[in-house]
């Protein structure tokens, strides 16, 4: 069973950006889509970035779109989630996820939290105005 940890999160100013860093436990990494999801305080989680195992496709949220870039290093066993141009709304806690589903395309991309097993225990990010 994989192991996932988050890292990277804190406070930063509006326009300002953060790299969250998630760390797996397994060599096996490389065999699962990742995924970047996200909970502000008294809403449900939502999906923010997923990638495919090699890293070569991803896919991410209409509302993050040309502000983040998920991308994944299989050697060090990480996935991480580059945010720029950071808006108050974006205040949330980050929580990295991995999946074992043998399918992954643009029309396919597993934006549905049901879909991984797999759960990091979260990072909080907090974008000041």
């Amino acid at each position: 069973q994989v192991q996932l940890v988050e890292s990277g999160g804190g406070v930063v100013q509006a326009g300002g950006s953060l790299r969250l860093s998630c760390n797996a436990s397994e060599n096996t990494f490389r065999t699962y889509i990742m995924a970047w999801f996200r909970q502000a305080t008294g809403k449900e989680r939502e999906f923010v970035a997923s990638i495919n195992w090699s890293g070569e496709n991803t896919n991410s949220a209409d509302s993050v779109q040309g502000r983040f870039t998920i991308s994944r290093d299989n050697t060090k066993n990480s996935v991480y989630l580059q945010m720029n141009s950071l808006k108050s709304e974006d205040t949330a806690v980050y929580y990295c996820a991995a999946s074992t589903s043998t399918y992954y395309t643009n029309d396919h991309y597993l934006p549905e939290a049901r879909n991984y097993e797999y759960w990091g225990q979260g990072t909080q990010v907090t974008v000041s105005s």
